[in-house]
């Protein structure tokens, strides 16, 4: 069941069009209403429950008196905070980030089980290796394009320095440090999530942490314990892990996979790696792990692309090739060892 978000602007275009760009987005719980005057506005909440009223700041608080919304929150002219402290967004900005600024502001409060989707729970694979530059995030990020192609992706990534940024060409005012915070606060919710995500060529992610000191102050059964909060709403056919060198209980991230691609190299050293994780995992008890383990040896990259180029170099290129491949059965999975190389 969606709730009402009522749009009201002295430009009425601009209600309009912001009305339709939010109903387009399938992730927020919200049915968003235009209104060209205050009169049917007020006629409007006089019969429907209003949770979110977004209204320009140059409507007087007199005007809204007897207007009946749950929270009321600003479209600002100028970014400046509203003196009477109700919240606020910059309106003129890009409509994604004026809807990912209201959720971020929106009062959860009651009834949080109308807030999630009754679904199938999310599938999990992860993207691991103990190997150094082996193309682990450069993999994950041609895989979450692919598959997003045909189904609902989520990217979280647990890099320490990711260069999603430069990259993707955008500047994150949330991240998930965030949505880690929210989380371990007792407040994570979908609209949390929905405050803190953002697409590129049709998959959504959440911006790795902003510092990398955020990623110290958390233990793998919280960032596990988040994830499986996202898969149970089943708002995504797939969470796609790239789980860096997330040192600290790894593994257990790494149980909630069903898959995971672990990419590595065939020199000597990487391999021994392989071998250590490997031993570390039996001696752990946790060698289950091991069977849903697919080792993939990369095709490398051929020249020196421009990062704002990258992710559609990856996408059309060898490596774009190398994943349809994969989720085609057509690639197969590396076996080498360190003994079958020795010998």
């Amino acid at each position: 069941m969606k709730r009402i978000m009522a749009v009201y602007d002295v430009d009425p275009f601009y209600a309009d069009r912001f009305a339709e760009f939010a109903n387009r987005k399938e992730k927020i719980p919200f049915t968003a209403v235009p209104f060209t005057s205050l009169a049917r506005l007020r006629t409007f909440t006089e019969q429907h429950q209003v949770e979110i009223l977004l209204v320009g700041d140059e409507v007087t608080a007199e005007e809204l008196g007897d207007i009946r919304a749950k929270q009321v929150i600003r479209l600002s002219e100028t970014g400046m905070p509203e003196e009477d402290g109700t919240p606020s967004v910059y309106k003129y900005q890009a409509s994604d980030h004026v809807l990912r600024e209201v959720m971020a502001c929106y009062q959860v409060c009651a009834e949080p089980a109308l807030l999630s989707v009754v679904g199938t729970q999310s599938t999990v694979l992860g993207v691991y290796s103990p190997v150094n530059r082996c193309g682990k995030t450069s993999f994950c990020l041609t895989l979450g394009q692919v598959m997003a192609r045909e189904r609902k992706v989520l990217l979280l990534s647990l890099e320490e320095y990711s260069a999603y940024s430069r990259m993707m060409k955008s500047e994150y005012g949330g991240s998930l440090s965030d949505l880690l915070y929210y989380f371990r606060q007792g407040e994570y919710s979908r609209l949390r999530l929905s405050s803190v995500l953002y697409n590129w060529n049709g998959l959504d992610y959440v911006p790795p942490v902003t510092y990398a000191e955020d990623l110290k102050d958390v233990t793998g059964e919280e960032v596990a314990n988040l994830i499986v909060r996202i898969a149970q709403e089943g708002t995504y056919d797939t969470i796609l892990l790239d789980l860096g060198h997330f040192g600290k209980g790894v593994e257990e991230i790494l149980e909630l996979c069903q898959v995971i691609y672990a990419p590595v190299k065939e020199d000597v050293i990487s391999l021994a790696k392989v071998e250590e994780w490997k031993t570390y995992l039996e001696r752990s008890g946790r060698m289950h792990l091991w069977e849903r383990v697919q080792k993939l040896k990369l095709p490398g990259q051929r020249g020196v692309v421009p990062a704002e180029h990258y992710l559609e170099q990856m996408l059309w290129g060898e490596m774009g090739d190398f994943v349809r491949n994969l989720l085609s059965g057509k690639q197969g999975t590396w076996e080498v060892t360190v003994n079958e190389r020795d010998g």
